[in-house]
């Protein structure tokens, strides 16, 4: 008799049969997790391990909460990260961006379905909560050609009659992301189609203790990896070989992938949003990236560093910069308590300096979990009256941002720090060292 692998797993018996957060202790376990080597560093940091149980069950609990307020039967994702957020799942995440073979169901009574790829429906063994597996989500051309509405069809007869055991006499469905042809057999089967995005977002803002155990293992995963790359960092090699480096640790320690490319050094740091490309760096000038980096428990770390590569000082007026963005950051941060509101944000902290003010970032602050999450704190001029009409809550997590750089200057800089929202004010869970040589320190 052919024996499974899910079957034949060997446990260390040395460290029981499951790992600090939960997971079974045993390298060929399905899901995807935390290295190692990321296990061994939060032990010597004194970190405390998510129970990833627990913060699976409070993201379902929250979600379907979040369904039932607004009088929905159901919520129906297609977006990866959403899917991560209800089942702790993962599937070829990148190319289910572009190619969304995978949908997730949760009605408003808590039941859970997962459409994934029908040759890997063992992908959700770990995940309890996943009620049901199917497959027949795909809809997009590559998969099913002329006949994707045919395909969508049958997929959204697959949706009607989950809702109709679940949420019998409900017609409204919030759907997050969909092609046109799924769209049409929806609202044909007789949904009421609810924009899903919004649910998703609110509920993914306000993070449960699990998620901040889960939050501070990556943000220490994502520091070492920096730390590597800023040894690795020295005149002669290309932007690409140092961004190489943080992809390398990332991935030793269990992350997953970068979201962009953004570090560039030199003149090519302004403006600002270049990508990393074959420039050498040269002896004596500004390195500045954004880390945009989803790792360890598919948590996103998005921090931001500036530093000087070379043997002698900066100067001065990359010194006045980055002081100036350090201000920026440090001054906004401190606005930060629950029952602020964005547009108190918005109006109120820090003011750039004219000379960096056509240059400045898209945003003082965004929200950050699976990847960049709602809310979006723009600046004064592009305030819109009546998007955000909203308050921080404490449990969620943010991202101070400051970009200084001169319109037509030869630099930028590049500050980003990671903040927790507390009962109280805030915590930097952020701990990577400004450059002092562009601090001025020395």
């Amino acid at each position: 008799m052919n024996e499974h692998f899910r079957d034949t797993r060997k446990i260390d018996p040395a460290r029981g049969a499951v790992l600090g957060d939960g997971t079974p202790n045993d390298a060929d376990r399905v899901e995807i997790g935390p290295t190692p080597l990321a296990f061994a560093e939060w032990e010597a940091a004194g970190l405390e391990l998510p129970d990833l149980a627990e913060m699976r069950a409070f993201r379902w609990r929250r979600l379907t909460r979040h369904i039932v307020e607004r009088g929905y039967g159901g919520l129906l994702m297609f977006d990866p990260l959403n899917i991560r957020y209800a089942t702790d799942t993962t599937n070829m995440q990148l190319w289910n961006t572009h190619n969304p073979f995978r949908a997730c169901l949760l009605c408003a009574d808590g039941y859970m379905v997962l459409w994934d790829y029908k040759n890997a429906p063992f992908l959700a063994d770990h995940a309890p909560l996943v009620r049901e597996v199917r497959s027949g989500a795909s809809m997009f051309y590559f998969a099913t050609g002329d006949a994707g509405q045919a395909a969508a069809h049958d997929f959204a007869g697959q949706v009607a009659e989950v809702m109709a055991a679940h949420a019998p006499g409900e017609s409204r469905l919030a759907v997050d992301k969909i092609l046109a042809r799924g769209l049409r057999a929806l609202e044909a089967a007789g949904f009421e189609i609810m924009d899903g995005e919004e649910v998703t977002e609110r509920s993914r803002a306000v993070k449960g203790p699990d998620e901040i155990r889960a939050m501070r293992c990556a943000v220490n995963a994502c520091e070492m990896a920096m730390a590597g790359m800023e040894a690795a960092c020295e005149p002669g090699l290309t932007e690409d070989d140092v961004w190489a480096v943080l992809h390398a640790e990332n991935i030793r320690r269990g992350g997953e992938w970068i979201e962009t490319r953004l570090l560039t050094s030199g003149p090519r740091t302004n403006p600002w949003f270049q990508e990393c490309g074959p420039r050498r760096i040269r002896n004596n000038e500004i390195v500045a990236f954004d880390t945009d980096l989803i790792g360890a428990y598919g948590i996103c770390v998005d921090m931001s560093r500036t530093w000087w590569v070379g043997d002698r000082k900066p100067r001065r007026d990359m010194i006045d910069a980055m002081r100036h963005a350090h201000d920026h950051i440090t001054e906004n941060m401190a606005l930060l308590r629950p029952g602020v509101t964005i547009a108190e944000l918005v109006h109120g902290g820090h003011r750039l300096d004219d000379a960096y003010w056509a240059q400045k970032y898209s945003c003082k602050f965004h929200g950050v979990g699976l990847c960049d999450e709602w809310p979006l704190v723009s600046y004064p001029d592009h305030w819109v009256e009546g998007a955000w009409d909203h308050a921080l809550e404490p449990g969620m997590v943010l991202c101070a941002e400051a970009l200084v750089s001169p319109e037509g200057g030869d630099f930028s800089i590049k500050l980003e720090d990671q903040v927790l929202i507390t009962e109280t004010g805030f915590e930097n869970l952020s701990s990577y060292p400004f450059d002092p040589r562009l601090m001025g320190v020395f």
